[in-house]
This record gives C-alpha cells, structure tokens and sequence, in this order.
C-alpha cells in the first residue's frame, strides 16, 4: 500500500500544499534526492532546505520564484532540517537569506564539506564495488561546484520565525538521523517539514541515534494536528507515514536487539534480519548502518561510526541484491 498522501502525485517538481506552502520533490527519493519547501506570506518567503548541488538549487528556486514571483523573488530565510549536503549544498544561492540550523547541524557541516565527496567520486574507480556503489549513489551530483555557505543563525531547542503574519516553528528532534536533526511546523497550515525524520518508501538510515530519540521525533509528529506531512526523501504522505518509520525503528531495534543478545557480529545480524516486509522501500543495504548504529547505542560505544567501512558493507549487500 502506497504511504503518499492521495491528494498529491509523486513527481520532480513544485507542488502547491495550499495556503502559501509548498514542496520540491526529487524522485525517486533514494541516494541525494531530497525534497525541499517552501512557505510564503505577505510577501515574504522561507525556504526549508536547499539541494545537493547548485544546478539543482537553481532549477527549484527558478520554479519557486514562477509560482510566487513577489514572495519568492528574494529568499528571507532559510532552514536547514540538518547537516547533510542534499539538505544544505544549495545555499549558497540564497544570497542575503539568513540561515537557521541547529547548532550541531552547523558543526557538522564544517566536517562534512561537498569537497569530501568529490573527492571520494575521484577516487571511486579505484575502490572495486565500493567505488561503484559510491559513483551509483552520489555521481549525478556536482560537488566541486560548491561553494559551502553555512548557517548564520543557530539554536539549541527551538526557534521560531513568522513569514508575513504566519508562524514557523523549528524544532530540534535530534540526534537521531543526525546530530542536528530539525521539524518545521506551520501551525496555520498543518503542515510540517520533517528533513530526513522521514524517509517515505525509503529506508531510513540512522547515522546518529539513539533509536528511541527517533521514535520520540515520530511520535511528535504524530501528536501535532497536521494533515500535510513533507518528509526529506520520497513522496507527500500524511500520518500513515509517521507511522511506518515509527514502525520501521521499533522493528529493526528490537530484532538488532536479540541479534546483539546473540553474540551475532552487526553485519551478521544485518543480514539475518528479515526484511521483507519492507521489500518495496528503497536503499535496503542502509539496514547495515541501522544495525551497526544500534550495536553501538546497545554495548554503550560512543566512537564515531567507521563510514568507509559501513559504505564497503553496504555495497556487498547492494551487490548480492543485484543492486550494483
């Protein structure tokens, strides 16, 4: 059964939620395409996330502009939902806007610069199955076009902005996907932006955690009166969404769980979850830093998780799937 909200297609492009909201969607939600929104009122507009790259910024910001061209004309605000470069690569062409993120969003980023992925693309060739796995997921994008503009506004617990006479809230729910994981809730509309709380049709991938801070961040959404649910990958959904990831965490914890009891080694466990249940979504071989994340969380490991190795792991898994 689809999770999209009926009332909207899943296609590239702008979509109006009504009232001055809308969503940029990038089908097919997987590896680097993520979706974007934008509010506006009395002329004014706010932005929730940039794009991966600056060509792809453009393009949605051209699209913006033909759909509000008062209120779009010049960005006042942006939002980052966190740090990662499908949410932030593109705000550099927001010139002038000031840009709001968590603070360990904005950290994070400084560690995390679009040339570190070029440079991985470069050296890709040389890196067997890895390195087509890698070329698979970010090679569309160009990185070495970024000029990397962090924030210029953090917050630590929430914050809150008003686009014409409407309110914006932004609220750090993390870590959970990330460290500065973020929702930005339009109370007028019932609408809420979740940034990569929510991958919908996609599995979601947990860098950060713990676990139960991203069950509480879906459990959130879910006590907000909302109708129109924006996740940062995949399609419009609505409540039913929320759920299945809330669903989708709680399953993969608690049978990581009896795996970790085991003495099963995270990439044995990985692979002997069974996930067929969610056969449908995409990117299954994220299931592999899922579990390595909470094998980590279970024996109380607070070092940072080895990304090169879980990316090879993630290949083997891509390929044995004949996704590679």
């Amino acid at each position: 059964m689809s999770l999209g909200n009926p009332r909207f297609q899943y296609t590239k492009g702008l979509h109006d939620l009504g009232n001055g909201g809308y969503a940029w969607l990038q089908p097919d939600g997987g590896w680097g395409w993520s979706n974007a929104g934008l509010i506006v009122d009395g002329g004014e507009s706010l932005i929730v996330d940039t794009l991966f790259d600056v060509p792809l910024t453009r393009e949605m910001l051209s699209a913006m502009r033909k759909a509000e061209p008062k209120a779009a004309a010049q960005i006042k605000t942006v939002v980052n939902t966190h740090h990662n470069g499908d949410h932030c690569n593109g705000n550099e062409c927001c010139q002038g806007a000031e840009i709001i993120a968590h603070k360990l969003a904005k950290e994070a980023m400084t560690h995390e610069p679009p040339q570190l992925l070029a440079g991985f693309l470069d050296f890709a060739p040389q890196l067997g199955d890895l390195g087509l796995f890698i070329k698979k997921a970010f090679g569309p994008f160009d990185f070495k076009g970024v000029t990397q503009t962090l924030p210029t506004t953090t917050f630590e617990t929430e914050i809150t902005r008003h686009v014409g006479g409407k309110l914006v809230r932004i609220m750090h729910v993390g870590p959970a996907h990330t460290p500065g994981d973020a929702l930005v809730h339009v109370p007028a509309d019932k609408v809420v932006f979740t940034g990569d709380i929510l991958f919908i049709e996609g599995h979601p991938i947990m860098w950060e955690g713990p676990v139960e801070n991203w069950i509480s961040a879906c459990d959130r959404i879910l006590a907000m009166d909302v109708e129109t649910v924006v996740p940062g990958h995949g399609p419009i959904t609505d409540k039913r969404g929320v759920k299945a990831v809330r669903d989708y965490l709680v399953y993969v914890r608690n049978e990581a769980r009896r795996r970790y009891d085991a003495g099963l080694s995270a990439f044995d466990a990985a692979q002997d979850i069974d996930m067929s249940d969610y056969d449908s979504w995409g990117d299954g071989e994220r299931i592999v830093v899922n579990v390595a994340t909470l094998y980590k969380e279970f024996s109380g490991d607070n070092t940072p998780n080895d990304a090169a190795s879980l990316f090879g792991q993630m290949a083997a898994i891509a390929k044995a799937k004949g996704r590679l």
